[in-house]
């Protein structure tokens, strides 16, 4: 059967099931998933599960955890359904070997019986030669009398895409332009294997052609693959799709994020306290650069603005401080009911006490928060004052030093004391009343108050915030414990 391609776009994600997503997969499926959506097209999820030795069980799972997370909802699969199933490769075995029985017919493929020894005989040959390994088209040209007597005496065989010997291919891609190859180069690939079963090369031409897909993501590293895919595609007088190979996402300069090398999966990453819109947003820049100076998307406005112009030739390194980045900014969006509904559970990890209002204390951490992570120890100083060197009073910009930071303390405790309505506005006339009173810079007096109330360098809101939040009784207590220790 033959399908027509249609003006919609159809695009797919292949993956095989042999473990976690790392970020260079979900790169590739965020990327063929934004075409589609762009386009007013069609996402389809296929599971390539034909590795058996490389399967690993509850991948598929994963697999489908991780999309569903990162929001790319697919349109056809093998969970729900659709007019070009079945959507898992192993479920469409019967049908590879009929298409390159078709090929063979066409005088585009040719039945191969030669053996192991034999094919390892001559690579060595070739090897000693330094000759580019590549089969020597033994069997191309038996006759059919050949061919049926081999066949009628059970040799087992596997089908080679016949390759042609002269002249060039030409492919287009829509990321390195137009790519030029002598045929004289190519293999004569396998297409069906000794056990009958089809190459991966074979089978994703096939499954695209018959499932209508018109657009291919995939690595950069099956550059040197597309040649034969074309040429296959041509045998058969199907449409060619059109090509987006993707340069890979690296570790550093040198290294690769892969799956053997325990890279991280967008699971892992999510777990570290980073939103999954952040990462599927900083996983859509490796390699690709919007128009214009904006980079903080949902992934509704990532289909709005996707163009393949955008995407780089040159390989893109994983930045977990760019990831961090665009986290911060994608916190700072949520609004405050949604950031405290996601920072609750991080939030209860340090605060234990009843009297603190968790909507003030949001409001205060959220432009402060890079990652959900960092909350328990940003705020560990509310249910109980750390213990804290006196040394921390000393700050040269705020011209503070424990003997002025003793006279500061002293000066506000009375102050605080007297106050009958404990509002943020309260906390703060009364302090910079004193300050004006005093004669003194703000931070004379509001970084002593600070340290005393929290104990900590870094706090996620300033002196006033921190006395407001914490509360009177628990101010004054920490105040006066601060003249104990300067005293």
């Amino acid at each position: 059967m033959i399908f027509k391609m249609s003006g919609k776009v159809r695009t797919r994600f292949a993956p095989s099931p042999t473990g976690y997503m790392h970020i260079g997969n979900l790169r590739t499926a965020l990327y063929t998933y934004l075409i589609a959506k762009k386009n007013g097209g069609d996402f389809i999820l296929r599971i390539e599960d034909t590795d058996r030795e490389r399967y690993v069980e509850g991948a598929v799972e994963v697999i489908y955890n991780t999309l569903r997370q990162a929001g790319l909802k697919w349109d056809e699969g093998p969970d729900i359904g659709g007019d070009y199933g079945p959507y898992v490769q192993s479920e469409r075995m019967g049908m590879f070997k009929e298409y390159a029985l078709k090929l063979v017919e066409n005088g585009n493929a040719y039945y191969c019986f030669c053996d192991k020894d034999r094919l390892d005989e001559v690579r060595k040959i070739q090897e000693a030669s330094h000759i580019p390994p590549m089969y020597d088209r033994h069997c191309r040209d038996l006759s059919k009398e050949e061919v049926e007597e081999k066949l009628a005496a059970g040799i087992p065989y596997v089908i080679r895409q016949k390759m042609p010997l002269e002249g060039t291919t030409t492919f287009h891609d829509e990321i390195y332009g137009d790519i030029t190859v002598e045929n004289s180069t190519l293999d004569d690939q396998i297409l069906i294997k000794t056990d009958g079963m089809p190459t991966y090369n074979f089978a994703n031409v096939v499954d695209d052609h018959t499932m209508g897909i018109t657009h291919v993501v995939r690595g950069n590293e099956y550059l040197s693959s597309a040649p034969k895919y074309n040429l296959l595609y041509e045998a058969f007088g199907w449409e060619v799709p059109v090509y987006i190979h993707c340069a890979p996402v690296m570790k550093d300069h040198t290294t690769k994020l892969s799956k053997r090398n325990g890279d991280a999966s967008f699971e892992d990453i999510v777990a570290k306290g980073y939103l999954p819109e952040a990462v599927v947003n900083f996983i859509a820049l490796l390699g690709w650069a919007p128009k214009g100076e904006e980079e903080i998307f949902n992934l509704d406005e990532l289909a709005e603005n996707f163009d393949l112009s955008g995407i780089s030739k040159s390989p893109a390194i994983f930045d977990p401080v760019k990831l961090k980045a665009v986290n911060a900014a994608h916190i700072k969006k949520l609004s405050p009911e949604k950031f405290l509904e996601l920072a609750l559970p991080y939030i209860k990890q340090s605060v234990k006490r009843e009297d603190v209002d968790l909507n003030l204390l949001a409001a205060m951490i959220q432009s402060r928060t890079e990652l959900f992570t960092d909350i328990p120890e940003m705020i560990d100083f509310i249910d109980a004052l750390p213990e804290y060197d006196t040394a921390m009073y000393c700050h040269k910009k705020m011209k503070t030093n424990e003997e002025t930071s003793l006279e500061a303390l002293k000066a506000a405790l009375p102050v605080l004391e007297s106050l009958d309505v404990w509002t943020e506005e309260a906390v703060h006339k009364a302090l910079f009343d004193l300050i004006a009173k005093l004669e003194v810079k703000n931070g004379w007096l509001l970084w002593p108050v600070r340290t005393a109330v929290s104990g900590k360098q870094f706090t996620p809101g300033g002196g006033v915030e921190l006395c407001h939040l914490l509360g009177k009784e628990e101010t004054l207590s920490r105040i006066r414990r601060g003249i104990e220790k300067l005293s």
